[in-house]
């Protein structure tokens, strides 16, 4: 779980095209009956990313089935649904249609333009009322005579695609094998025209579709699959002789920056921050940034300014990257007025587009900020409403970086048409799909540090953020309790939304090495939950010096520093509804304990710095709150340790069970205070709930009136 930046090789003369091989087990394949064989072909193909981008591509099978209604025997078109992918789906993620309703939906088409309502009649398709949607390439599949169909956009195969020398090439390579097709968009349409060339080109086992793709099609399952694979491998070894010896992209005119790292630390927030506009509507972005050889290589090339502009080519790659991606002067990144200006002109570019291609009944415009950021020196940057939206789309303009090497490589790479693309990104459709959405949950969007994330408290407080959308990175310096708690939350959150980094609090170095990887890891920050503590007790007589600086170095200082880090990234934030520090303090930083002076008063040192930080933060829009626990023994590793012992003693009681009783009737509710109701304190200070608060202390105890504050 520790931060680790992806490999960056040195700029190359050709990246060649992977060439998948066979991954079929024909012992695991018997064991299978024909859905499950069709789950298994999928499964095998979307897990080969050599073979499809994530989420897409589709496979189909017509199977026999038996009418619920008549009892008759039926064949059934199982094809992978709406939304799903190929390389995790289960067989839920099928949608299942009576293939003679769907042949008889001919009678319903007049012409290109009932495309769009012949995706309405899909739903009376469905056999056995399955629930999963059945996708737009539904008739690719449906008007094809064959049992097995699969639809694939590997690299190697929208190079040719997207290349004014594809439709040459295909014919060199498979010899009329594989037949061509003018772009078209998906749809009803698109089906007619590929049942109806294949109908007058019998010879041909699978057809080019212009711009998006290959479909194949073969007799049974491991069949089909054995020919997708080898048309991808046909299509890679060509490409990759044609790029030998050759320097791609023109050749590198820019090398990677060595400091990339600390530029691109520096640099994620300041653009964050400056994406405004309409992103009060949209929510606040998250970043992902890649330095792999690919886009290095790319943005240092001679070509890069040339191709960047042309956009990308199939749907899969512009849905998630936008008409263009915003390109960016290397010599100029420190300048925020510049940084300003090239957002505001890429704002103006976007709506001037939406305003060209827009049709009478279009959606309204989208959010106007660039998706894709590229950088000659530092790689490419991605910005999303959520972390695997923003990584996703960094990794589709990857397979479009490997589209464009290998297209020029036989001709030139060619983009969609600006009204085809505006077709695609604004299809009534896809805002339908859009607006069934569910709302996103409250912390989308927000990126947290928390300090002790390791702890107890720490740790709850993180899985609350999470589990509410947030972005978390963990610090903490017990390295191996961090990891394990890093782990957990990366299987139950998902790995994107999670960043580990070891961090004594005490160490200044550290502490900005742990804000620099969270501006470089997810773009910014909005959350500060300063958690990290110690507790110790003795008489004043006994309090070493050493002591006093111990718990002054992590309770006050340590407070310092990483308000001190959070508040040149938070300030980026004022003008998205500004950011939120909260200090975990403590009941006795506003009350008095016996033999605990350097421990209490250095909590009330934290507390009264966060009141003068409220003061210092306001004008930036940066919130600072006080959350004061008391006695949170369970999960507590500070009570695992000498705390626990000295706190029974100082009491005069027994450390067990005795002390926890003794705290819980010491309580006014006469209850236990446990990690996780400290966690939603600390998620009401650090949401919108709480947005006219600052300078506040919430104490979490139970009641204690001498903790009054006054």
């Amino acid at each position: 779980m520790q931060d680790t930046l992806a490999p960056a090789a040195a700029a190359r003369a050709a990246l060649p095209f992977a060439v998948p091989a066979s991954r079929w087990d024909d012992a695991v394949a018997a064991t299978l009956n024909p859905a499950e064989l069709l789950l298994y072909r999928s499964n095998l193909l979307g897990s080969d990313l050599t073979v499809t981008n994530f989420g897409g591509g589709n496979t189909s099978a017509k199977l026999a089935g038996t009418d619920p209604l008549t009892g008759a025997t039926t064949n059934v078109l199982w094809v992978k649904g709406s939304g799903g992918d190929i390389g995790s789906m289960k067989l839920d993620g099928f949608a299942t249609l009576y293939q003679d309703k769907l042949l008889g939906l001919a009678a319903h088409y007049a012409g290109p333009d009932d495309d769009d309502k012949m995706v309405g009649f899909l739903p009376h398709c469905t056999f056995k009322l399955n629930a999963r949607a059945a996708s737009i390439d539904t008739p690719l599949h449906a008007l094809l005579p064959f049992a097995h169909v699969d639809h694939v956009h590997p690299d190697a195969i929208i190079a040719l695609a997207a290349s004014s020398g594809g439709e040459a090439a295909t014919r060199e390579i498979w010899g009329g094998r594989i037949g061509w097709l003018s772009w078209k968009r998906p749809g009803y349409t698109l089906g007619v025209m590929l049942r109806d060339y294949v109908a007058a080109h019998p010879q041909v086992r699978g057809v080019m579709l212009a711009g998006h793709g290959i479909i194949c099609w073969a007799d049974d399952a491991k069949a089909c699959y054995d020919h997708t694979i080898g048309l991808i491998a046909d299509a890679a070894r060509y490409l990759n002789a044609k790029l030998a010896g050759k320097p791609a992209f023109g050749g590198q005119v820019v090398a990677p920056d060595a400091n990339r790292a600390a530029i691109v630390a520096d640099l994620m927030p300041r653009l964050r921050g400056l994406m405004t506009g309409q992103i009060l509507n949209f929510g606040r972005k998250l970043g992902h940034w890649s330095d792999d050889a690919e886009a290095l290589e790319f943005t240092g090339s001679a070509h890069f300014a040339r191709l960047a502009a042309v956009g990308t080519s199939c749907p899969d790659h512009f849905l998630r990257t936008k008409i263009a991606p915003l390109t960016l002067d290397p010599a100029r990144l420190g300048d925020d007025a510049y940084l300003a200006e090239q957002l505001e002109t890429y704002r103006a570019m976007y709506a001037a587009y939406y305003t060209r291609c827009k049709r009478a009944n279009s959606p309204a415009m989208r959010d106007s900020n660039p998706v894709v950021v590229l950088v000659p020196g530092l790689g490419r940057m991605t910005f999303a409403t959520d972390k695997t939206t923003a990584r996703l789309a960094g990794e589709f303009y990857g397979n479009a970086i490997n589209v464009m090497r290998g297209a020029e490589a036989i001709g030139e790479y060619i983009a969609l048409d600006e009204q085809e693309a505006f077709d695609i990104e604004y299809w009534l459709l896809e805002e339908a799909k859009l607006q069934r959405m569910p709302a996103p949950r409250p912390m989308v969007g927000r990126i947290a540090l928390v300090t002790g994330g390791a702890g107890g408290i720490g740790a709850a407080t993180a899985a609350r953020l999470l589990a509410d959308g947030a972005c978390v990175l963990l610090a903490d310096r017990d390295e191996a309790a961090l990891d394990a708690v890093g782990d957990g939350f990366a299987q139950r959150f998902g790995k994107d939304v999670i960043r580990v980094a070891t961090c004594d609090v005490t160490d200044e170095n550290a502490v900005q090495a742990a804000f620099d990887m969270c501006a470089r890891e997810f773009g910014g920050l909005d959350i500060l939950v300063a958690n990290a503590g110690i507790a110790s007790s003795a008489p004043i007589e006994e309090t070493t010096v050493a002591l006093w600086r111990k718990n002054y170095d992590v309770l006050a200082e340590g407070y310092f520093l990483t308000a001190r880090s959070a508040f040149p990234l938070m300030k980026r934030m004022k003008a998205q509804g500004g950011a939120s520090i909260v200090f975990i303090g403590s009941k006795n930083g506003v009350a008095a304990a016996t033999n605990a002076s350097a421990y209490a008063s250095a909590k009330a040192a934290a507390n009264h710095l966060a009141r003068c930080l409220a003061l210092e933060g306001a004008p930036s829009g940066i919130r600072v709150n006080t959350v004061n626990p008391d006695a949170v023994i369970r999960g507590s590793k500070i009570w695992d340790g000498d705390w626990r012992q000295e706190r029974a003693g100082a009491h005069g009681i027994d450390a067990g069970q005795e002390l926890e009783e003794h705290y819980r009737q010491r309580s006014l509710l006469k209850r236990d205070v446990l990690p996780e109701d400290i966690a939603e304190a600390v998620f009401f200070l650090a949401s919108d709930a709480s947005a006219k608060s600052t300078g506040n202390m919430i104490n979490v105890d139970a009641g204690n009136a001498q903790a009054f504050t006054r």
